[in-house]
């Protein structure tokens, strides 16, 4: 990686490094649409949605633990 690329990435506060590797990670997911997940990830994520369905009101929602890190 380039040397001054990573002094620009230091020069960022917290919250922006945060979304800048949200939009690399979203950069990546989008050229490698085929993603296989594991049995074990398949299972949290059925563990996450019966949790959810249970319960759709507990925790935030994304704007607001968004907002949190842009203050």
């Amino acid at each position: 990686m380039d040397t001054n690329l990573r002094s620009q990435i230091k020069n960022l506060s917290v919250s922006e490094r945060i979304l800048l590797a949200e939009e690399i990670w979203d950069s990546v997911a989008e050229e490698n649409k085929s993603f296989v997940l594991s049995s074990s990830q398949k299972e949290e994520l059925e563990r996450r949605l019966e949790l959810f369905n249970q319960n759709p009101n507990a925790g935030r929602n994304w704007e607001e633990i968004r907002s949190e890190f842009l203050l």
